[in-house]
C-alpha cells in the first residue's frame, strides 16, 4: 500500500511540475483564441454594417445603426487587444457586456435553462473573458512586458502614509 501511494505522490509531483513550466499556455491560449474570434467578428461586421444594422432592426434594439457600429468597433479593437495582450484587462469588459447584451437580445428565446446558458458559446467566452479579466493576459503578452519594465523600476510612494493619515484625523 506505502509503495502505490509512494508511485501516486511522485506522479502527483511530475504532474505538479509540468503544470508549473507551462502555466504560460492557459492565458496565451484563451486570449488568442478569444481575441481572434472578435477581431474576425468585429472585421466581418465592419465590412457589412448593413446586414448588421438590419439584424438589429429586427431584434428591435434601439438606435440599431449606431448600436452596429459600436458592436463592430468594439469587437475589432477589443479582439485585436486580446491578441496583442495590450489592455486585456480593460479590453475583456466591453466585450463581456456585447456578449451579455448578445444573450439577453438575440438568444434569449434559446435559454430555458442553465445547461442551455452554459452550451452557448457567448457564455463560454464570457467565462474565458472574466478569467482574463481577473488574472491577467500571462507572460506571453504585451501586457506582461510593460509591467515587467515597470516593476523594474522602484514603487511610487504611497499617496497617504498611515502617520499622515493620522494626522489629517
Amino acid at each position: 500500500m506505502h509503495r502505490i501511494v509512494g508511485i501516486f505522490m511522485t506522479l502527483q509531483g511530475l504532474a505538479a511540475r509540468i503544470g508549473k513550466a507551462l502555466s504560460w499556455a492557459p492565458p496565451a491560449v484563451a486570449r488568442l483564441t478569444v481575441g481572434w474570434i472578435f477581431f474576425q467578428s468585429g472585421w466581418g461586421k465592419l465590412h457589412d454594417l448593413d446586414k448588421v444594422t438590419g439584424f438589429f432592426t429586427d431584434l428591435g434594439l434601439p438606435a440599431p445603426a449606431f448600436q452596429a457600429r459600436l458592436t463592430s468597433t468594439t469587437e475589432f479593437v477589443c479582439g485585436t487587444l486580446l491578441l496583442l495582450g495590450l489592455a486585456t484587462r480593460f479590453a475583456a469588459v466591453p466585450l463581456i457586456i456585447t456578449m451579455v447584451v448578445a444573450l439577453r437580445t438575440a438568444l434569449w428565446d434559446q435559454l430555458d435553462s442553465l445547461g442551455a446558458l452554459f452550451g452557448q458559446a457567448e457564455f463560454l467566452y464570457i467565462a474565458l473573458l472574466i478569467w482574463l479579466a481577473t488574472d491577467g493576459p500571462g507572460p506571453l503578452s504585451v501586457d506582461w512586458l510593460l509591467e515587467r519594465r515597470v516593476g523594474q523600476r522602484e514603487p511610487a510612494p504611497p499617496v497617504l502614509s498611515r502617520s499622515t493619515s493620522r494626522a489629517l484625523v
